[in-house]
């Protein structure tokens, strides 16, 4: 994929480095496991477009993908920059939310094996038993039933209107659909949404009764979230980013290539 790599190497600094980000949140979501090989699809609007996308060829195994891979699609669905070969689901999921919700500028579709198994239950609910789950109080949205692989635009919109005016969709039988402002803070909720349905799988393994946080004290808590959004003057998702970055620089730094 060399005209990929030429083409990434002549852009701005804004563009090069939203390369490195999405490159960086593919490398670390295969380490942590919430991948599945080749498939599943994570992309980002390009900076300076507000129709313009950076995905990466099929057939790379995400821990393997860097930034000079990806090729920039448009939401007429063509090639604009880079090479490779484009997967039906992911372009018609990911061009449709970016098209339909305006926020979505980075957009996250994995099949994580605990939030992939809510989604397999009759009640998929994500329960308000742990802090991490409060984090996505009223959230959450819970209404796209499966409907067969996504190899139309008609499948694309249906789930982007599921999602609504949320930032997670749980697709049942399927996986979910995660997006935020940046790769910083979609990688975020990403991250902690896996992590609060694990322990919810854990507990109800348990065969015990949950113990869901009262509501009162769950709104207050959700507060507390958005009123400590800054550390230090700098948003927590990106400290959080930032340190799984300096974990890629030490041993897989070609990612940033």
């Amino acid at each position: 994929m060399r005209e990929n790599r030429e083409a990434a190497a002549s852009e701005f600094p804004a563009a090069r480095q939203a390369r490195i980000d999405l490159a960086a949140c593919h490398r670390v979501a295969a380490r942590l496991g919430l991948h599945e090989g080749i498939d599943n699809h994570m992309t980002l609007l390009v900076p300076g477009h507000r129709d313009r996308f950076y995905l990466a060829p099929f057939g790379l195994h995400w821990s393997e993908v860097r930034a000079s891979d990806f090729m920039e699609i448009d939401f007429d669905g063509r090639i604009c920059a880079g090479t490779g070969p484009v997967e039906d689901t992911a372009l018609h999921i990911h061009l449709q939310t970016h098209k339909r919700v305006p926020r979505a500028r980075c957009v996250l579709h994995t099949h994580m094996p605990y939030a992939t198994a809510l989604c397999a239950l009759k009640n998929p609910r994500l329960e308000m038993i742990v802090q991490s789950a409060l984090t996505f109080h009223d959230d959450i949205s819970y209404e796209a039933d499966y409907g067969g692989l996504a190899f139309d635009w008609g499948e694309g919109a249906r789930l982007a209107q599921a999602l609504g005016d949320k930032s997670v969709l749980m697709m049942r039988n399927h996986g979910v659909l995660v997006i935020g402002r940046s790769v910083a803070e979609a990688f975020e909720r990403l991250y902690f949404l896996e992590r609060a349905c694990q322990v919810q799988v854990l507990a109800l393994s348990t065969g015990r009764e949950l113990a869901p946080v009262p509501a009162d004290v769950a709104r207050t808590a959700v507060a507390q979230f958005a009123s400590g959004t800054m550390v230090g003057g700098i948003e927590r998702t990106e400290w959080h980013f930032a340190a799984w970055k300096r974990l890629l620089d030490r041993s897989e730094a070609d990612y940033a290539t």
